[in-house]
């Protein structure tokens, strides 16, 4: 009797670690710069300097970057680290703050310390590590126990050209505490935006949080968002995108407590070549939370989209309500989605739900416009601008929320 023998090759890793080199190289004379570090921050930055150069820049071999390519347009930077610029107003009652000036708030250091978790399968958030490398931009805010803010506060994130920026917004929302941010990002010229966001919300306090990306067509934009919500608080959002080359916008949100509710709703309008790249992470790990995701891609040219979504509920989380759609138009031939939803489901009395279409538009609404006097072109921007209306639903500020529909308006005049 022959036996035969099997040899085991070790599993090549998804990961390249070279990629990091690059990126790194302004890495010396930015610490150098930075004075009265405090010890856990120095922990930190070291901490994550190990790891991103043991992965790298993430490339299409690891499952949660197979659809998008990032490293081609990032690979030249690194010579240069440049600082965001954030404009805001004051707003009563709130605090605004530089990151550097509220490292000895124990909140702020737990947030900037909590290490971000995969968002897919096998995929390690090497951007989290590389926004704690340069870490050092950014702004904190506050908003007291029971204190409603009813003006938004808006931020205005610019950039300048032939750099690469990132920086930490790390925001409070106290106990019954109401607030509404709208971020507003445009930038001219060719950088590379690293923005990382961690989010609290305490017990009963509400976030609606509008973020509006139109950089350049020649820019990279990368933005992870961490969210923790408290005992029936809720964080409402809008993701608009419409610029920059190659935009992946990475959220987490964990509902911590009974009651706790997240709604994400983003719309992307993308042409030429642009990339789009949307991925959620919900995890539900309390009983009688709800989650919404409601993504809307329209694309055309040759342009790419990719909507990445998971709930996954935790066996404690019974009477989970959780809920994930997204929709794609296609608008040209050389257009392409790349949709992945998914549920994990632990716990039993769950209602859960997810689903994804992909399509062009309905001819015979078009048809029917045209034959009551209404032109092509006219026809056809009514019904994109229906397809998105949906996703400005929940905004309660009528002015906000005609910002957005004039935006929608404007990129179909383009």
């Amino acid at each position: 009797m022959t036996t035969a023998t099997v040899t085991k090759f070790p599993e090549k890793s998804p990961y390249q670690p070279d990629t990091a080199e690059g990126i790194l190289r302004a890495y010396d004379a930015f610490v150098a710069d930075i004075d009265d570090q405090p010890q856990w921050l120095v922990d930190l930055r070291k901490s994550s300097l190990k790891e991103f150069k043991r992965r790298g820049i993430p490339t299409p071999r690891i499952e949660g970057w197979k659809f998008t390519n990032l490293l081609p347009l990032v690979k030249g930077y690194g010579d240069k680290v440049g600082q965001i610029k954030v404009s805001h107003d004051k707003v009563d009652g709130v605090i605004i703050a530089p990151l550097m000036e509220m490292l000895d708030q124990d909140w702020v250091k737990a947030a900037l310390s909590e290490d971000m978790p995969p968002l897919q399968h096998n995929t390690e958030n090497t951007l989290w590590h590389l926004g704690n490398i340069y870490l050092r931009d950014g702004i904190v805010i506050d908003v007291p126990a029971n204190k409603e803010i009813k003006k938004p506060l808006e931020l205005l994130t610019s950039a300048a050209d032939g750099a690469f920026f990132t920086d930490r917004m790390v925001i409070r929302v106290q106990k019954n505490a109401r607030l509404t941010i709208v971020e507003d990002h445009w930038s001219k010229g060719t950088f590379w935006k690293n923005r990382l966001t961690h989010i609290v919300l305490e017990p009963g306090a509400k976030l609606t949080h509008i973020r509006m990306q139109d950089d350049s067509d020649k820019a990279v934009y990368t933005q992870t968002t961490n969210v923790h919500v408290g005992r029936d608080a809720v964080y409402d959002a809008v993701a608009f995108c419409t610029g920059a080359a190659l935009s992946r916008n990475q959220v987490r949100v964990t509902l911590d407590d009974t009651g706790a509710q997240c709604h994400l709703n983003g719309a992307n309008l993308l042409r030429g070549e642009q990339l789009g790249d949307t991925t959620i992470l919900v995890e539900h790990r309390a009983p009688h939370c709800q989650s919404n995701q409601n993504i809307r891609t329209v694309l055309d040219g040759r342009a790419h989209g990719v909507f990445q979504g998971k709930v996954h509920v935790h066996q404690p989380a019974q009477k989970t309500d959780g809920y994930q759609l997204s929709r794609a138009l296609i608008l040209s031939e050389g257009a392409e989605m790349d949709t992945k939803p998914e549920l994990e489901i632990y716990a039993d009395d769950v209602k859960c739900s997810h689903g994804a279409t992909t399509g062009q538009l309905d001819q015979e609404p078009l048809f029917y416009m045209q034959s009551r006097g209404i032109d092509a072109k006219s026809a056809k921007a009514l019904l994109i601008q229906a397809f998105i209306a949906e996703v400005f639903e929940n905004i309660k500020d009528e002015g906000l929320k005609t910002s957005l529909e004039r935006k929608v308006e404007a990129w179909l005049k383009q």
